[in-house]
């Protein structure tokens, strides 16, 4: 899996302009369905891409929800 950094920072700018509630409610796959459109209306991305941000972003849940949780006490 192969990600560039600008992908990876595109892909948190996202998952920041997300409500936390809405991070911490909807179940995994929801999530993961969720930024990928999210990321893919920012700017379009081939299959390879995809796949390999849906790796990311599932192998990154527990991360992405921590992160979340953190931002409620903000």
């Amino acid at each position: 899996m192969s990600i560039s950094p600008t992908l990876l920072r595109q892909l948190w700018t996202i998952i920041e302009s997300i409500q936390t509630s809405i991070l911490l409610e909807i179940d995994d796959m929801a999530l993961v369905q969720l930024l990928l459109k999210q990321f893919a209306a920012k700017q379009p991305i081939d299959p390879m891409t995809s796949n390999n941000l849906n790796q990311y972003i599932q192998s990154s849940l527990p991360l992405i929800r921590d992160t979340a949780e953190s931002r409620k006490f903000v």
